[in-house]
């Protein structure tokens, strides 16, 4: 840390900005200046696909604040979007794990499910030219590759993906390879990856490359759209025998995910990630009881959606984030009723407890502090 930095980041420098931050007066002069916010501007753009749902990659140049991230690991992205508040949503980081200030890639897929967080992935994808001004989290989350990627090991790896699910496998790989990987480790590698066309094929030409190099990883790509064969534990023990004893990184859309897990049965050697959280078990047909936001003063029948769907369909736009139960940018007091977690299945009937509206369900009636 720099003798300046250290200055900016002292509780002097903090009593002199007040009652603003530090940063605040540093943005003013130039927006990659901070002292402990993280921002990032877009240096390069490329686009990856095209179509109704068209990719690009982002390169971002971070500012000093930012202290890298590993494999696998996501970042909270804000933008300012025209005419609306700020959006932020989550992205994994698709490129190889970076170091303290240095640039990295963000892949999006442009969504559309009508409100402003999914406009933030279609104005990310299609908008973002290079000089537009993100902000930032720290990386953070656990579905990370915790081995030196280059550790002679007899431990083969695995990695499944589909969908916009493949950017933090990518990730990973691209780790692997940039760090000496080429088979001498000992540890083969199978990156398996399906895609709905060859259209819509993400790093197509990459991973074409890595697949003619002599480097032990055996690339598959499955386009189901085109008759490919959809996941299965027979097609994958036909790939990788023994594959429940296999090291394995799985993330995609929610129906991949859960019939990988599935196929493994427990098994511990299995680490997953959701890029969109699962839909609440519960239909509206079995659903019971009444969902009701306090403060508001609205209510409904309860539908089995989230608290996060139920409100935002009453005309609600509480804060969020992920809308996956990571960032807790959501997290309300519930004052009445149980709530199921959608990913874990757990439930939980303490009055006023914090929860994630965007993971918990109402189980019968309930009321929470929106």
């Amino acid at each position: 840390m720099g003798v300046l930095s250290a200055v900016l980041q002292s509780r002097a420098a903090a009593a002199l900005a007040s009652p603003h931050s530090v940063d605040r007066f540093l943005e003013q002069v130039n927006p990659l200046w901070a002292a402990h916010e993280v921002r990032g501007r877009v240096v390069d753009v490329r686009r990856e696909t095209t179509g109704v749902h068209p990719v690009s990659t982002l390169t971002v140049q971070p500012t000093s604040t930012w202290r890298g991230h590993r494999a696998g690991q996501h970042v909270q992205v804000g933008v300012d979007l025209p005419g609306a508040r700020r959006a932020t949503r989550c992205f994994s980081v698709s490129s190889a794990a970076s170091g303290p200030g240095e640039r990295f890639t963000l892949t999006v897929r442009a969504h559309d499910d009508g409100d402003e967080r999914t406009s933030l992935s279609r104005h990310l994808a299609t908008a973002a030219t290079p000089g537009t001004l993100l902000h930032l989290s720290q990386a953070g989350g656990e579905f990370t590759m915790h081995a030196t990627p280059a550790t002679p090991s007899p431990h083969p790896v695995l990695l499944i993906s589909g969908g916009s699910g493949i950017t933090p496998v990518m990730s990973m790989l691209r780790t692997l390879l940039r760090d000496g990987y080429d088979g001498r480790a000992g540890r083969p590698v199978t990156f398996l990856h399906y895609a709905r066309s060859a259209a819509e094929q993400i790093y197509a030409e990459e991973l074409a490359a890595i697949a003619r190099f002599d480097n032990h990883v055996d690339v598959r790509v499955v386009h189901t759209g085109a008759g490919g064969q959809r996941f299965g534990p027979a097609a994958l023990a036909r790939l990788v025998p023994g594959f429940r004893d296999t090291d394995t990184w799985a993330c995609g859309p929610t129906g991949l995910v859960q019939a990988v897990q599935a196929a493994y049965d427990g098994s511990e050697r299995l680490r997953v990630e959701h890029f969109k959280a699962p839909a609440s078990p519960l239909g509206a047909e079995e659903a019971e009881g009444e969902t009701s936001f306090a403060r508001s003063g609205l209510g409904a029948a309860n539908t089995g959606e989230t608290l996060l769907a139920q409100a935002e369909a009453l005309g609600l736009r509480p804060q969020t984030g992920c809308r996956m139960g990571i960032c807790f940018s959501c997290t309300t007091r519930k004052t009445s009723g149980t709530v199921r977690d959608v990913v874990t299945g757990e439930e939980s009937a303490r009055p006023d407890e914090d929860v994630r509206i965007c993971v918990s369900a109402p189980v019968g009636s309930c009321t929470v502090d929106l």
